[in-house]
């Protein structure tokens, strides 16, 4: 079994046994994991800054 035959014996199978997704449900999810990943990073953005400040302002009253 070499390199080429797995490659055409993983494309018959992907063509053949794989049940795909139609594209216009692959869009909507695309987009949905687009917004939510936006959303996750301002909300670990907002986090980081408010930890940032917060230690900037304690370590400001020491010294």
């Amino acid at each position: 079994m070499g390199i080429i035959n797995y490659f055409k014996e993983s494309f018959q199978e992907l063509s053949t046994q794989v049940t795909w997704i139609p594209m216009s449900e692959a869009q909507k999810t695309t987009v949905v994991v687009s917004i939510f990943t936006v959303l996750f990073a301002i909300a670990v953005f907002l986090v980081d800054k408010f930890f940032q400040l917060g230690l900037e302002q304690y370590f400001n009253l020491f010294k």
